[in-house]
């Protein structure tokens, strides 16, 4: 026995045991507590007790000298106004000195360290002057300090707050930072992995004066492996503890609202699902509040998000629009892109794919070691399957990391030997690391190697009795041997009240009851209906009855007491375990990385199996062959009508119609999750794909109650598309559908020529589906416009007398033909035909009115036949690779569509 039955038993009882210091006599017969390391950190036990002469209030939040308050109090700026409460002095800490002031944090500083022992419990800052002292409220455990805080003071005014996801969340990183000097805040979110690259590089930009975590983050024995890199990396920085229920994201989002200011308010489409970013921003503006004795004034915020580096930006609406881990309709459901492409094996698989699906990559080189990753999987059964299923599927979370290590058999690593990709002989190489082995060699030696995490209350209790090996501790032995005893005799005793009695009593165990006595049988088979005296606490459902005896009792209360010793040995055994092994344990956590990555690799290559996907590759052109919706693809189970794509830097602008149900919405999602897929390294569904890295991926897509109009779908879209506009770039992947519905037509049209001609300054890839055909005509004016338009058939009903239309979700060149919905619909209803003929032959006379005025000139159509013979001269130049022959005809045949493409003097003059 092994690995997670021993990792359970330290666990269940760590929670009584961590924390506790050495305790020895003091001055004046008070006990004074020895600071203990736990995971190389520094802890100050729990204790209310404070220094003679210091006030009962505590310590006060900003800092263990008055000169770390200053220096944060004239970081201020003109954006602060004097809080109502504004007094001298604070009064955190004891909840009897605090009645004046309901506003507190409950928080622990930190400051500089003077030695191991300097510990001292510090006075109110204003009121003592002893900066190498930590100061700390009675309410809180403890607080961890960074050597030399005070010196970073005179040069960094900016503090961050950071707060981190639990659970299937854990990874996905929330910081607010706001500079003391400048009255601006900056929120991110993004998820990171184990060694929590992206927020120390973050934190590195930033420079802070301090930083703010939730005291849960640094618990006594349970500090998180997020905070103990920050304290390792940032020495020379002041670290805040403040209890978790800060961190608030309502209270995040209210402030966001209260304090930013108008020109900035878009930031609220950015983040208001973003949770994490906003319970750090609670806690921040709590904090700062607090420290400079102030608050900001309403409005007056400069508030921004930043996306983390090197991935793309989406924001929490498009991710909505596109269903990329939630489905719209039932959260439960799988029909999303994490639902088509998660075949992971592991929590840590599956966390790395979510967060990489939110954040897709914007670095081609890292993309493609991926594909080549992938693609070497597809190509290597052997090597898929001896890591998917003899490898990663025995991978537990990074928790049961320990019943892992024993598992794991010694020649697996064989399976990643002889690979070609770089990124997976690094992997086996980081593998191969020796520290496994001194690992593996110090657990094998403690722990039995059939250790395992099993279901059953008594299994389990069974495992963490035995997971240590005999031998070890001669105590341990002795006292297994007596709980064996105990259950030995309690199950003796049972079979001889069962003989007693001539009863068929079986003995059985429960969490809450111990031991008990258990029987199925016939009230009319007992003695007067009724069991024997002796028996107590029964309980009866259907014909089985549950009970015990006061004999029972006793024995399972020295069961119990047996158990508590096995236990503390066991817990003592595997704490001195694993100081053993802490000096190498930073390899656990490159390894968790490692399968994560594997894992989610090998999910890239499993989604492949099942469908047609291709490698994409990496140019300065959207171009995908048809392409096909890989979610509606897992919900029809078959593939879908598949599409073209092209767009270049020279016909960056498509604009897309076509009747309602035609496709339009299907096929922008479409692009938009192909492009997702492709940055995240894995294949795409299409014949062929090629991809420009998009920094920024934006999505408005219309909704069926979109077509009512009202006021609020109105102020929607314009929320909607003022985020784009302000923050698009060249670099952008923009899709825009069904804009302006939501006003009249007139406005709409208005509105849509205004955003079209906003987004055609720019670079950016932009794909905009409308029913206005009035804005097809730009294209006139733009020649980096292309129209396109989804196809769709009439069709006579059996009866011949009616018209219906099928649907080809195919998409052609050119604008739609399919222009009068509205008289379709009415030729079918019963409005009478005189209507309906004065409605088309007005409708008529408009359109030509309409179609006079948006004519090309012949001048326009040979402007615009240069220009896109330029744009393709340009893209062959750049991305070709056909030989000299094969180039020769493509040129030619530019040649003669730029000549098609240009008027013939005959027909300039009939124009004219």
């Amino acid at each position: 026995m092994a690995g997670a039955g021993g990792r359970a038993a330290a666990s269940a009882t760590s929670e009584s045991y961590t924390g506790r210091g050495s305790s020895t006599p003091g001055v004046g017969g008070r006990t004074e507590h020895t600071p203990r390391y736990t995971l190389g950190l520094l802890q100050t036990p729990h204790s209310s007790e404070s220094t003679g002469g210091a006030s009962s209030g505590g310590a006060r939040p900003g800092g263990s000298s008055e000169e770390g308050l200053a220096a944060r109090r004239a970081a201020g700026n003109s954006a602060v106004k004097p809080s109502v409460s504004e007094r001298g002095e604070s009064c955190f800490g004891d909840k009897s000195s605090c009645v004046e002031n309901t506003n507190t944090l409950n928080l622990t500083s930190s400051s500089s360290v003077r030695g191991l022992n300097s510990t001292c419990i510090g006075r109110t800052p204003l009121s003592s002057g002893r900066s190498g002292c930590r100061s700390r409220t009675p309410l809180m455990g403890y607080s961890v300090t960074s050597s030399s805080a005070v010196s970073a003071h005179t040069v960094a005014s900016v503090i961050v707050a950071v707060v981190e996801g639990r659970g299937l969340a854990r990874g996905e990183v929330g910081m607010a930072s706001i500079d003391l000097k400048n009255p601006e805040m900056i929120l991110s979110q993004f998820a990171d992995n184990t060694t929590y690259a992206k927020v120390i590089t973050k934190l590195k930009i930033l420079t802070p004066l301090e930083i703010i975590m939730s005291n849960t983050a640094c618990d006594a024995g349970n500090t998180t492996n997020l905070f103990s890199l920050i304290t390792e990396h940032f020495k020379n920085v002041t670290f805040t503890t403040v209890q978790r229920k800060y961190f608030n994201e309502t209270k995040g989002l209210e402030y966001i609202e209260q304090l930013c200011a108008s020109e900035f308010s878009t930031i609220f489409m950015e983040v208001q699902s973003k949770y994490y970013c906003l319970a750090a921003a609670a806690a921040l503006l709590k904090y700062v509040e607090f420290i400079q004795n102030a608050v900001y004034a309403p409005k007056s915020l400069k508030v921004r998000f930043q996306g983390s580096e090197k991935t793309a930006m989406i924001d929490s609406s498009s991710a909505q629009n596109l269903e990329l881990v939630i489905n719209n309709r039932d959260s439960r459901n799988g029909h999303t892109l994490l639902g088509v492409l998660n075949y992971t094996k592991t929590p840590g698989g599956s966390r790395r794919l979510r967060s990489n699906i939110l954040e897709p990559l914007v670095d081609a080189e890292t993309i493609n070691t991926r594909l080549d990753c992938v693609q070497e999987l597809l190509q290597d059964e052997e090597l898929f399957f001896g890591l998917q299923g003899g490898i990663i599927s025995k991978f537990l979370d990074t928790e049961q990391l320990l019943s892992v290590l024993v598992q794991i058999p010694k020649q697996d690593t064989a399976a990643l030997r002889s690979c070609n990709t770089q990124l997976l002989k690094a992997y086996y190489n980081s593998l191969e690391d020796t520290r496994f082995g001194i690992i593996l060699e110090k657990i094998t030696s403690v722990i039995n190697d059939d250790t395992r995490y099993t279901k059953g209350c008594l299994s389990m209790r069974t495992q963490k009795c035995y997971a240590v090996k005999p031998n070890i501790n001669e105590f341990l032995d002795i006292a297994r041997r007596t709980y064996t005893e105990i259950v030995d005799d309690i199950a003796g005793m049972i079979m001889q009240l069962a003989e007693k009695y001539s009863l068929p009593m079986k003995t059985s165990f429960s969490s809450a009851r111990g031991f008990f006595i258990q029987m199925n049988a016939d009230c009319s088979t007992l003695p007067n209906g009724q069991l024997p005296s002796e028996f107590t606490k029964i309980t009866k459902m259907k014909n089985t009855y549950s009970f015990t005896s006061a004999d029972l009792i006793k024995m399972n209360e020295r069961c119990q007491e047996s158990l508590r010793e096995i236990y503390h040995m066991t817990y003592l055994i595997v704490c001195k375990l694993l100081n053993e092994i802490y000096e190498h344990i930073h390899c656990l956590y490159k390894l968790s990385d490692i399968v994560s990555m594997l894992d989610m690799l090998l999910s890239f290559a499993h989604a492949c199996t099942l469908s047609d996907y291709v490698r994409p590759e990496f140019t300065d052109t959207l171009a995908i062959k048809q392409g096909w919706h890989p979610i509606l693809e897992k919900i029809a189970m078959e593939k879908p009508v598949s599409n073209n794509t092209y767009l270049t830097e020279g016909n960056n602008f498509v604009i897309i119609t076509g009747p309602n149900m035609s496709g339009k919405s299907t096929y922008l999602k479409q692009i938009a999750l192909c492009q997702i897929m492709a940055q995240i390294g894995s294949y795409v569904p299409a014949e062929y794909c090629s991809f420009r890295i998009a920094e920024q991926i934006f999505t408005r897509i219309g909704m069926d109650d979109d077509i009512e109009t009202n006021a609020s779908t109105f102020m929607k879209e314009m929320k909607e598309i003022t985020y784009i506009i302000q923050n698009a770039n060249d670099k952008s992947l923009i899709i825009i559908d069904e804009l302006g519905r939501g006003t009249s037509a007139e406005e709409g049209i208005g509105i849509c020529y205004a955003a079209c001609e906003y987004l055609l300054n720019l670079k950016a890839f932009t794909l905009f589906a409308t029913h206005f055909l009035e804005l097809c005509h730009i294209d006139t004016l733009y020649p980096n416009v292309e129209n396109y338009h989804f196809e769709v058939q009439h069709v006579r009903s059996s009866a011949g007398n009616k018209e219906k239309i099928a649907y080809t979700y195919t998409l052609s060149k050119g604008y739609t033909e399919e222009k009068n919905y509205g008289l379709k619909a009415a030729e079918v209803s019963s409005l009478p035909s005189s209507i309906i003929l004065d409605a088309k032959e007005i409708t008529s006379h408009i359109a030509k009115q309409i179609l006079h005025r948006q004519k090309s000139t012949p001048e326009m159509m040979k402007q615009r036949a240069a220009y896109q013979l330029a744009m393709r001269l340009v893209q062959t130049a750049r991305n070709s690779r056909l030989d000299p022959d094969s180039l020769r005809v493509y040129l030619k045949a530019l040649k003669k569509k730029y000549e098609a493409s240009c008027p013939t003097p005959r027909e300039n003059d009939e124009q004219q």
